[in-house]
C-alpha cells in the first residue's frame, strides 16, 4: 500500500486539469504517439463538443519514480463547472490528496475557492500547482503569493507547470509521491468499499466504481450493499487503465470496478458500502450528504407511447448522474412525464442532450422552476416547484422564495456592469473587496429564480467573459409572486405558466407572447396569444389568419357581390375560431424558455 497515492485534480473551469491529466497519461506511457488524442478521459461526445468535463472520470496509472520505485498513481479528473461540484465531492471521498490548479494568468477564482473547501472538507493534502506558465500574459510569482495569502497554503510545495507543452509535469508527478500520503487501511479487516460512481452496461449490468477502504475481493464473492442487504455474486473486478483491465483481486487502497451481474439499477446508490455476505462489516462507511437540487423543470416525450423509454432512461442516467431526481407527472396538454431536479441550468441542458444522444427519445421541457414556500391563511404550509399546483390566491397568506448568496471574482473595470446587472435581478446587500491589485471579488444576495434563467450567460457577456460565479443557498424570504398563465386562442397552456414576480411579470409574459408569436404557425383564422394572472390580460400579441382571396373571379360587376362573398368568408371564419384547435409546435415550448439577449 505504501507504493498507492490516490488523487484528484481540481480547479475552476478551464484551468486545464483534462490537459495535465492526458499529460501524465503520456508520461506514464499508458498510450502511444498514434491512439493519443486530446482530452483522453472525457468519453461522451458532448463534452467533446463543449470542451468541458461533466462526468469524473478515474485512470490507474503505473509510474516509475526517478529513484527506481514503482508506484500506482490513481487520477481522478474532475469537473470544474458549478453545476457539477457534487461529482467533484464525490471523487474526492476516493481521494488522499488533491492537485489544485491554478490559471497563471488568471489566478485564485470562485471555484477554485469552492473546491479548495470541498477538499479541506475531506481532509486531503493540496498541492497547489500554477499552470499555464507558458502564456505570455502569465504572472507565476504574482499568483505564488496569492496562494500564500489567500488560500494559507504552503508556499515550499507550490508546483509550476504547463500542462499544454508538457513542461514541469514530470516534477508535478514526483511532487504527488513526496508530498501525498499512502492510502490507509487494513487487509485482514471484512471488506468495506465506498461506491462513489456507476455507470450501466448493456450486456454486463451496472458497472460500480469503488474505493476499497479495508479487506479484499476477489471474482466469486458474495458481496453485500449495506443500505437495502441485496447480495450479488462478483463476476469480475479490476482496474481503470484506458479501457477496464481484469485483476485476480482488489485490496484496501486501491481505487476500481466491480462487476456483479447487478440488473436493478436502483440497488447501487452512490455512497452506499460494499461489504462481504459471509463476513460483514459492523457499520457502514460515511457516504456522501444529499445533494441539494435547485432547478425543477418538467420533461415529458413527444410520442406518448414513449414514455416507458423515458422511465427507463432516466433510471440509467440517474445511476450516472447522481445528482439528478425525478418524479412522475401529468400535464393537460402534454400527457404523462416526469418532474426532474437539476443543479442548475447546465446540468439541464446535459440531461435533456444525454437523453436525446444516449437513448434516442425526443423530449419537450417545459419552463424551470424553483421551490417555493406557500403558507395559507389557515395555517397550513406546503412547498411548490410546479405552477400547476399554485393554490387559491385568496387562500395564501404570504410566499417565501430562496435566496442565494453569489460570490462573483471580476476585473475591476466591469464592477459598473456587474452591479447594474444585480439590481435589474432584485439583488441586495451588495458589498466588495479587493483580493488582489485590479480584481474584485463581489457578493450579492440574490432571489434563485432570477438566477437560474440567463444570470451567468449575462454575467459572461457584461464581463467579457472573465466574470466567474459561485453561489451558496442561504435563506427563505418573504416575496410577492404570481402565477402568469399562457393562453393561446382563449385556452390556457399549462406547460407554458410560470411562478414570477409581480415587478417582473409584465415584462415575461410580453416576451413569452412574443416568442410564441414568432413559433406557431399561421392558421386560417386569428389567433390570440395572451398572457394572465388570474382573470386578467397583462399582455398580447396577434397571429393574423392566412387569407384565401374569395374576390378573385369578380372582375367589374355590382360591389355588393364582393361584398356578400367577404361577409361569407367572415362568418366562416368566425366559426372556425370557436372550433379550431392550434397545435403548438415543440420549438415554441424551447423558444420561451431562452432569453433574447
Amino acid at each position: 500500500m505504501d507504493n498507492i497515492r490516490n488523487f484528484s485534480i481540481i480547479a475552476h473551469i478551464d484551468h486545464g486539469k483534462s490537459t495535465l491529466a492526458d499529460r501524465m497519461i503520456q508520461l506514464c506511457g499508458m498510450v502511444t504517439e498514434r491512439e493519443f488524442k486530446d482530452q483522453l478521459l472525457d468519453s461522451m461526445d458532448i463534452e467533446r463538443e463543449r470542451g468541458i468535463t461533466i462526468k469524473s472520470q478515474t485512470i490507474c496509472l503505473p509510474y516509475t519514480a526517478k529513484d527506481g520505485k514503482k508506484y500506482t498513481l490513481n487520477l481522478v479528473d474532475t469537473p470544474g463547472h458549478v453545476d457539477f461540484s457534487y461529482e467533484v465531492s464525490r471523487a474526492l471521498s476516493s481521494c488522499e490528496g488533491a492537485l489544485l490548479l491554478i490559471d497563471a494568468a488568471q489566478g485564485v477564482e470562485a471555484q477554485t475557492l469552492a473546491n479548495l473547501y470541498l477538499a479541506m472538507e475531506n481532509d486531503l493534502e493540496i498541492i497547489p500547482v500554477i499552470n499555464k506558465i507558458d502564456l505570455p500574459s502569465a504572472e507565476p510569482e504574482k499568483v505564488a503569493t496569492q496562494i500564500i495569502d489567500d488560500l494559507g497554503l504552503d508556499g515550499e510545495t507550490i508546483q509550476y507547470s504547463s500542462a499544454k507543452t508538457g513542461q514541469g509535469v514530470g516534477q508535478v508527478l514526483e511532487a504527488i509521491i513526496n508530498y501525498l500520503p499512502p492510502p490507509e487501511g487494513e487487509l485482514d479487516k471484512p471488506l468495506e468499499a465506498l461506491i462513489f460512481d456507476a455507470n450501466y452496461d448493456p450486456y454486463r449490468g451496472t458497472v460500480i466504481s469503488c474505493r476499497i477502504v479495508n479487506g479484499k475481493v476477489k471474482p466469486g464473492d458474495i458481496i453485500k450493499f449495506m443500505s437495502n442487504n441485496a447480495e450479488y455474486k462478483v463476476e469480475e473486478v479490476g482496474l481503470f487503465r484506458l479501457h477496464r483491465e481484469p485483476q485476480k483481486q482488489l485490496s484496501a487502497g486501491q481505487v476500481g470496478y466491480i462487476i456483479a451481474g447487478v440488473k436493478t439499477v436502483s440497488d447501487t446508490r452512490p455512497g452506499d458500502t460494499i461489504t462481504l455476505a459471509e463476513n460483514p462489516s459492523l457499520s457502514p462507511l460515511p457516504g456522501f450528504r444529499e445533494v441539494q437540487q435547485v432547478v425543477f423543470s418538467s420533461i415529458y416525450p413527444i410520442s406518448t407511447d414513449e414514455y416507458e423509454d423515458l422511465a427507463a432512461a432516466l433510471e440509467k442516467l440517474k445511476l450516472n448522474d447522481a445528482a439528478l431526481s425525478f418524479q412522475k407527472d401529468t400535464s393537460a396538454a402534454l400527457g404523462f412525464g416526469f418532474r426532474c431536479g437539476f443543479l442548475g441550468l447546465l446540468h439541464l441542458e446535459v440531461v435533456q442532450e444525454r437523453l436525446e444522444r444516449e437513448f434516442d427519445i425526443s423530449l419537450i421541457l417545459t419552463v424551470p422552476s424553483v421551490r417555493y414556500n406557500f403558507y395559507l391563511t389557515n395555517g397550513k404550509h406546503f412547498e411548490v416547484d410546479n405552477p400547476a399546483y399554485f393554490p387559491d390566491p385568496g387562500s395564501i397568506d404570504y410566499i417565501e422564495e430562496p435566496f442565494i448568496k453569489a460570490t462573483i471574482h471580476i476585473p475591476e473595470k466591469y464592477m459598473g456592469a456587474v452591479m447594474t446587472l444585480c439590481m435589474e435581478r432584485r439583488g441586495e446587500n451588495t458589498n466588495y473587496h479587493y483580493p488582489m491589485p485590479g480584481r474584485i471579488e463581489f457578493t450579492c444576495e440574490l432571489p434563485l429564480a432570477e438566477v437560474i434563467y440567463d444570470f451567468y450567460d449575462r454575467l459572461k457577456s457584461v464581463t467579457q467573459g472573465y466574470g466567474s460565479f459561485d453561489y451558496e443557498l442561504i435563506d427563505y424570504r418573504r416575496s410577492d409572486l404570481v402565477k402568469l398563465d399562457i393562453l393561446v386562442n382563449s385556452e390556457v397552456v399549462d406547460a407554458l405558466s410560470q411562478l414570477v414576480h409581480r415587478s417582473r411579470s409584465r415584462e415575461r409574459g410580453l416576451r413569452a407572447c412574443e416568442r410564441l408569436k414568432e413559433e406557431i404557425p399561421r392558421q386560417m383564422f386569428k389567433i390570440a396569444i395572451q398572457a394572465a394572472i388570474g382573470g386578467s390580460i397583462i399582455a398580447r400579441t396577434n397571429i393574423s389568419a392566412l387569407r384565401k382571396d374569395v374576390t378573385a373571379k369578380c372582375y367589374g360587376g355590382d360591389i355588393s357581390r364582393k361584398r356578400k362573398l367577404l361577409e361569407k368568408q367572415k362568418a366562416g371564419k368566425k366559426r372556425m375560431k370557436t372550433v379550431g384547435n392550434v397545435d403548438i409546435p415543440q420549438s415554441a415550448f424551447l423558444s420561451v424558455l431562452k432569453s433574447d439577449q
